[in-house]
């Protein structure tokens, strides 16, 4: 029997080839994988003394050879290839150890030189990898060190099966076709939307389901993105994290990242319950409750400051399912774990924003592609085209204007000194999301009076104004665009109260 091992990751791979050679293998080997099983003690034929060729190109050049590569792909069963191999001198190999040069880490930093990046693009290994794949009934394809230890101990209790060998084949399929589809990601680049958009995507986890309990579910990161959901977060406690957890938690992260200033944000069902800022996340935490207390059971929680155990003691006095802030201390950690399903998470990212990044929507049979929703500059591009707005009020303005766009459409969003104090999410009438949002102010206990009513589209009528004014709001924020915009601006220039355009439609779906 005889293995072709050639890797970049050593790690695992010494005892892996032990494990073979104890099992009767020989083992041939390139470059510094030779080198470094020899320094093992393992017996190692090097690549060169089998296609009677130097490595050449500075390693370029190692394994694409006939005497390797006929020696993968010969069907054992073909008398054909058995003879053509025998008039060669060519051996069969019967395994392929191979993981490949690591371009996604590589092309996935910043201020790296393209040329460093193009000698990370692996020839050899894939076209190894596939061989095995392709003669998967007579050659093993082993590609990751997770399957070291499974595949010796089924050689060792007699030979690897043909579902084991079909699985193998299927696992090298995959991470080559991923390792291609990063390449061309990486040269597409200048592209936003190229003729051919290869993506693809490595499971970080299996999640106990799906937003229901009879959907199974797992969560994935797309490779040669520079950061995901859980990027550097740390889970410090609670039971693992559900799908509709993760789904929140980007909700959360989105709309905290448009904050400045101690933040805190509430979210259930992908929208938000309540925000707030404040001069302390104390301060934050309480306001962003007391937005709307009943919709925060059993919320995603995030806070941009760390977590006090006088503030850990008032979260754990709650419901909660997800707390996630940048640091917790001890005290803090002692309060909240008095709940052992509260998932506590810690982020170490600190920022969460990727700029250049695409939406993506499933459809049947495709995928809708588009760029991410960015909220502009402050108040660039923003108009007043009634009444006025005083520098006290535009601090409100932009709050109420920055969670908007995190609303579900039609959104509309009731602010007032840096809370959120209603919320009409997902409403079919804008109209009908203007009611929910004052409604639920009123019923919680705020006052709309004085207030800031931002609009994720623009009002096609001046009928959802109206119901604000009379509410007492005094400025409004919304896109404009209607062909009825005069018509609004008269209803609330005639009411004394103040309008901004902003230009820019946040619909969210």
């Amino acid at each position: 029997m005889r293995a072709l091992v050639s890797v970049y990751d050593k790690h695992g791979v010494d005892s892996f080839a032990r494990g073979l050679a104890e099992l009767g293998f020989e083992l041939v080997s390139s470059g510094g994988t030779a080198t470094f099983l020899e320094e093992q003690g393992l017996e190692v034929t090097r690549v060169e003394d089998v296609t009677s060729a130097p490595e050449m190109l500075g390693g370029r050049v190692k394994t694409l050879h006939p005497a390797i590569h006929a020696g993968i792909l010969a069907r054992r069963d073909l008398a054909e290839d058995r003879e053509t191999l025998a008039e060669h001198g060519i051996e069969p190999f019967d395994l392929v150890c191979v993981n490949l040069y690591p371009f996604t880490s590589l092309a996935g930093r910043l201020g790296v030189d393209e040329v460093d990046i193009l000698e990370m693009i692996d020839v050899g290994g894939p076209s190894l990898l596939r061989g095995a794949a392709k003669n998967f009934e007579h050659v093993a394809p082993v590609c990751r060190p997770e399957q070291y230890d499974p595949v010796v101990a089924e050689l060792r209790d007699g030979g690897l099966s043909i579902e084991t060998r079909r699985a193998l084949a299927a696992e090298a399929f995959a991470v080559t076709a991923a390792y291609d589809a990063a390449i061309a990601r990486w040269f597409a680049e200048a592209q936003f939307f190229p003729d051919q958009l290869t993506l693809t995507f490595r499971k970080i986890t299996d999640l106990p389901y799906g937003e229901n309990p009879h959907q199974t579910a797992a969560y994935y990161e797309e490779v040669g993105s520079r950061k995901h959901l859980l990027s550097r977060v740390n889970q410090l406690g609670g039971r693992e994290l559900s799908y509709n957890n993760l789904a929140d938690l980007e909700a959360a992260r989105r709309i905290i990242g448009e904050l400045a200033g101690p933040a805190t944000v509430i979210v259930k069902h992908g929208n938000p319950a309540g925000v707030a800022v404040a001069g302390e996340i104390e301060h934050a935490f309480a306001r962003a409750l007391a937005a709307d207390p009943v919709s925060a059971f059993g919320c995603v929680l995030m806070l941009n400051r760390p977590v006090t155990g006088e503030l850990g003691r008032q979260i754990a006095e709650h419901f909660v399912e997800v707390v996630f802030a940048p640091e917790f201390d001890e005290d803090a950690l002692e309060a909240l774990g008095s709940k052992p399903a509260l998932r506590i998470l810690r982020d170490r990212e600190r920022r969460a924003d990727t700029p250049g990044e695409r939406d993506y929507r499933r459809v049947v049979g495709g995928l809708l592609v588009q760029e991410r929703d960015s909220l502009g500059d402050g108040r660039d591009g923003m108009e007043v085209v009634a009444g006025a707005v005083d520098e006290a009020r535009w601090a409100d303005v932009l709050f109420a204007w920055s969670i908007c766009k995190h609303v579900s459409s039609n959104a509309i969003v009731l602010a007032k000194d840096g809370q959120t104090i209603g919320i009409g999410a997902g409403q079919m009438s804008r109209l009908d999301a203007v009611r929910i949002a004052i409604e639920k102010a009123q019923e919680l206990g705020h006052e709309p009076a004085g207030a800031v009513l931002a609009s994720d589209a623009f009002f096609p009528f001046s009928d959802g104004p109206r119901l604000a004014l009379d509410a007492g709001v005094t400025v409004l924020v919304q896109p404009g665009g209607s062909r009825r915009d005069d018509e609004v601006i008269a209803a609330v220039g005639e009411a004394g109260a103040a309008m901004i355009f902003t230009g820019r439609r946040h619909f969210r779906h």
